[in-house]
């Protein structure tokens, strides 16, 4: 089982833990954001800020602002290649050497390194994925999302739980939404700049909203209504605090990918992706002319291997009793966020 990632929780209180499991999300949009935080918290707004800012530089806190949203914004997908063991790491850097590549992970498996590509049309997605094809001689298993169920790393982290939600019951919400490979995203000028100017995060003030607006030479008033309408669209996912798993002790996460019949994927996707434990679920295509036979991947994430292959077992016995491979992280090779001015286009 993981450790507590260096006795991290000895280090904070329980205002520091209710910022942490409290604000994942539902961060206020208003001029003075931090005044409301605080005055839920019992403190005043400043020393929210300084405490934000604080869980930040320990490393508990990866970024503060806003959880955007790739496949919606532009077009996104996941791919793999089986490289071979002598060429590994000269095709991991080939791979890696393209912006639009955010995450590439080496996995136990014949397909063994996997990596996502974003960029701001289908077809820009496509012709770095032929490249990538053309320079390592190697054939790209190309799986973009079709149908998301559920994903979702928003969970308590300020607790002792061995899996992602051990400590909740409560289903989530896993209502089938389709995903268009050619989207665009439909953004006016301003939430197209908006969008740029947050992808790393938004400025650590009592002030964040008005710090972008001044960025972007616009009325705070048109960045709160333009955040609003990013949310309201999907663009953005959530606003507040983006927590380092790993730093809290949830480095344990296997990929399962399953052959789900065709007829009724959505009924299983969604009763698969509804589960308290599953963190993501969504469905890919088959690439039967590659070997490929399933269309519906799940990821359970914890701090400890041996319950997370427990609720695998519970996943395949009890909800989804079909063929399955467990493909497990050996390596990260690359994790950056996606960059926006590729999906942007600018």
């Amino acid at each position: 089982m993981s450790a507590l990632s260096g006795n991290w929780r000895d280090a904070i209180d329980d205002v520091d833990a209710a910022l942490i499991d409290g604000y994942q999300s539902g961060f206020p949009i208003e001029e003075r954001p931090f005044d409301r935080v605080g005055a839920d918290l019992g403190i005043d707004e400043s020393a929210a800020v300084d405490r934000v800012r604080a869980l930040r530089e320990a490393g508990i806190v990866r970024r503060f602002g806003a959880v955007l949203n790739p496949p919606v914004i532009g077009s996104s997908t996941l791919a793999a290649i089986q490289a071979p063991e002598d060429r590994f790491d000269e095709i991991a850097a080939v791979v890696n050497e393209y912006r639009q590549v955010n995450h590439n992970y080496a996995r136990d498996h014949e397909w063994n390194m996997w990596f996502v590509v974003t960029a701001g049309s289908r077809e820009a997605r496509d012709e770095i994925l032929a490249e990538i094809e053309s320079r390592t001689g190697c054939a790209v298993l190309n799986l973009p999302m079709l149908t998301d169920y559920y994903i979702d790393l928003e969970f308590p982290v300020v607790n002792a739980d061995r899996f992602a939600r051990e400590s909740l019951e409560d289903r989530t919400d896993s209502s089938a939404t389709r995903i268009s490979e050619s989207a665009t995203g439909d953004l006016s000028p301003l939430e197209a700049d908006l969008l740029l100017e947050i992808q790393d995060g938004f400025p650590l003030s009592a002030t964040p909203y008005r710090d972008i607006a001044a960025a972007l030479d616009a009325a705070v008033e048109d960045v709160l209504a333009a955040v609003e309408r990013l949310l309201a669209t999907g663009c953005i996912k959530r606003i507040g605090c983006v927590i380092n798993h790993v730093a809290t002790g949830f480095d344990a996460n296997c990929m399962v990918v399953w052959d789900a019949p065709d007829d009724d994927l959505d009924a299983w996707g969604e009763r698969a992706g509804g589960l308290p434990y599953v963190t993501l679920c969504y469905h890919r295509p088959r690439r039967p002319e590659q070997d490929w036979p399933y269309n519906l991947f799940t990821m359970i994430h914890g701090r400890d291997p041996e319950a997370v292959d427990e609720k695998i077992d519970e996943l395949a016995a009890d909800y989804l009793p079909v063929d399955h491979e467990r493909l497990y992280s050996t390596e990260t090779l690359k994790q950056t966020g996606a960059r926006y001015d590729d999906l942007l286009g600018t």
